[in-house]
C-alpha cells in the first residue's frame, strides 16, 4: 500500500522538490543505523551507491532506487527531474569503479552506461518499479542517464 502512495505522489513535483532535500541524508541515517539493511525506509528496492568525486576524489554516498538484472543493479540519475545530471552519475563516468552498499553486504561493482535497446530494456524495468521517472525525464528536459552496476568479485 505504501510503494502504490509512493508511486502516486511520486509524479507530482512538489512531492519531488520536498523528497530530494528530506530522503537523502534520512536514508543514508538509516543505512549506518541498520548497517545496510534498510534503505528508502524499506518502501522501495534501494542501496546505498558509494563512487569517488570526480574532483575531490573523496567517497561520495548516495541513496538509490534500483532494479536487479540478473546479477547486476539498475540505478538512474533522475536527480529528482531537476535539470542537472546528479553528481553521483558524472562520478561513475569519471571512475565506474563503485561499491553498493546492499541489504547489509558491501559489494564492488563496476558501472557501464545502457546506450541503445539496452537502454531501453532497463528504462522499461526502472518504470515498473518507479513510474515517476516517466514524469522525472519529462520535467528535467534531459536524456536521464542508466547504468548497469555490475558486481566484480
Amino acid at each position: 500500500m505504501l510503494v502504490k502512495l509512493a508511486q502516486r505522489l511520486g509524479r507530482h513535483q512538489w512531492f519531488a522538490r520536498t523528497m530530494r532535500v528530506i530522503l537523502p541524508p534520512l536514508d543514508i541515517r538509516v543505512a549506518r543505523l541498520t548497517k545496510g539493511k534498510v534503505v528508502a525506509l524499506g518502501i522501495l528496492p534501494s542501496l546505498v551507491l558509494t563512487t569517488t568525486g570526480r574532483k575531490s576524489g573523496e567517497p561520495r554516498r548516495q541513496p538509490l532506487i534500483y532494479v536487479p538484472d540478473g546479477d547486476g543493479y539498475v540505478v538512474i540519475g533522475s536527480n529528482w527531474g531537476q535539470p542537472n545530471h546528479p553528481a553521483w552519475s558524472g562520478n561513475l563516468l569519471a571512475a565506474p569503479a563503485a561499491s553498493v552498499l546492499l541489504k547489509g553486504q558491501e559489494i564492488p561493482v563496476r558501472a557501464e552506461l545502457a546506450e541503445g535497446p539496452e537502454r531501453e530494456r532497463l528504462w522499461e524495468l526502472l518504470l515498473l518499479t518507479w513510474p515517476a521517472y516517466s514524469a522525472y525525464a519529462e520535467r528535467s528536459g534531459r536524456r536521464l542517464r542508466i547504468f548497469k552496476l555490475n558486481p566484480t568479485r
